[in-house]
């Protein structure tokens, strides 16, 4: 099987689970006999090679005097965001949708009419409007390559799914991982919803990482139930380096790991710290991310007057991830809508028992997790307690949680994939 499919990000450069998930199902697809075609917005030449065919599309040159691409400047609609959007990111600020008098101006700019357009990679203030020019090199990398069906992740990639399966006329298959619902409960951000919905509308076939995904798309975005199907992430492609890390302090470390945003709950994590405290002194909190609810978690904190036990690190990628993991012995992750989540699984791959909300699509596949509803910070800080102080309870979870770990491969995602994908095509 020939695939051609779009992404946003692809590892080393990754900002989050959906890049790792790219990979992990590329991987095992490749392993399998097919063959992937990754498309990514830049690429930067140290993408592996273990699995997919990387290309960039910023070294793609689009003929802008075809009719094609007349046809879709007239729709195009740049839109300015006053804050930074990511995949799983909802936006906090309003948008504004620029006059088609800019497109005219800059229009009048192309001296030629071939023309490469160069993309940042990244999730900044212009995406929008990079994820509408990524729509228009698709329709010419759909004309470059030979494959048998097209698959498109998350939203950033669908116009471009869909343009490309109107230029090849192949099939198209969208992979949710994550809904505006998610990225931004009730208080969605209309452009992100329009975006995801034509995607699932125009798509052949939808693939959610979790039911709880699937019963969002099928609810909130009128899908019809036999056009979507549930594909559980793998994690057996899950780096480990096993580190040594030296605690600065002598107390037991507790792990708030991800955006610091409304979907990851911080502030339910901050709650339960809070009532963890009032039993037991010798616990330090951790939060390790950035995102817009930071301040707010650091006024909490000093709120609740807990700021001796508390500690903020930022952002953390790489190695600094898992020496975090290497100090930890608790991981929470209490998220309000999680489509599936990837960092309780590399948790418990580093041997750190965990804790996680209900409200996540990991939450059906993991036996070996505590589960609690992220809004009972009771129950939670319970959980906390329970694998702090009760040695025989945390190493139970920490021997069956890194089998059953090992035990959740991306072979299966892939081959459940491929037999979707014949069943598309016959």
């Amino acid at each position: 099987m020939r695939v051609l499919m779009f992404g946003w990000e692809y590892p080393p450069h990754i900002t989050g689970g959906l890049g790792t998930a790219c990979f992990g199902l590329t991987k095992a697809m490749v392993l399998q006999g097919d063959e992937v075609i990754f498309i990514v917005p830049k690429a930067y030449g140290d993408e592996s090679k273990e699995a997919a065919r990387v290309v960039s599309a910023s070294d793609v040159v689009v003929d802008l005097s075809k009719d094609f691409y007349k046809q879709h400047w007239d729709n195009l609609s740049y839109i300015e965001v006053n804050s930074t959007l990511i995949p799983y990111v909802g936006v906090d600020d309003f948008y504004n949708v620029i006059n088609k008098r800019t497109k005219k101006e800059e229009r009048t700019t192309l001296v030629e009419n071939q023309r490469k357009y160069e993309f940042s990679g990244e999730y900044g203030p212009s995406l929008l409007e990079e994820v509408e020019r990524y729509a228009l090199i698709a329709a010419e990398i759909s004309q470059q390559y030979d494959y048998d069906i097209i698959h498109a992740h998350d939203w950033l990639t669908y116009k471009a799914g869909v343009i490309a399966k109107k230029v090849s006329n192949k099939k198209l298959v969208i992979h949710v991982h994550a809904t505006e619902f998610d990225r931004s409960g009730e208080h969605i951000n209309k452009a992100v919803y329009d975006i995801e919905r034509y995607g699932m509308d125009n798509a052949d076939h939808i693939v959610c990482v979790s039911d709880l995904t699937r019963n969002i798309v099928v609810s909130r975005y009128g899908q019809d139930p036999d056009k979507v199907t549930t594909i559980y992430n793998g994690a057996n492609s899950l780096f480990l380096k096993e580190v040594k890390a030296d605690k600065a302090v002598k107390e037991k470390i507790v792990t708030f790991l991800g955006r610091v945003t409304f979907q990851k709950g911080p502030d339910y994590f901050v709650e339960a710290a809070a009532k963890v405290l009032k039993y037991d002194k010798n616990v330090r909190f951790v939060m390790a991310g950035s995102g817009d609810m930071l301040n707010r978690m650091v006024a909490l904190v000093a709120k609740k007057r807990i700021s001796q036990h508390f500690h903020f690190t930022g952002f953390l990628k790489g190695d600094e991830v898992n020496r975090m993991f290497a100090m930890s012995d608790v991981y929470v992750m209490p998220s309000v809508s999680e489509p599936f989540g990837i960092s309780p699984l590399e948790a418990m791959n580093a041997r750190v028992p965990v804790v996680i909300s209900k409200q996540s699509g990991v939450a059906e596949v993991l036996r070996y997790a505590i589960k609690v509803d992220f809004w009972d910070i009771d129950a939670m800080a319970n959980a906390i307690y329970s694998l702090l102080n009760y040695p025989a309870l945390s190493k139970m979870f920490v021997k069956y949680g890194k089998k059953e770990v090992q035990s959740i491969r991306w072979e299966d995602a892939a081959n459940q994939l491929r037999k979707l994908y014949y069943k598309l095509l016959s």
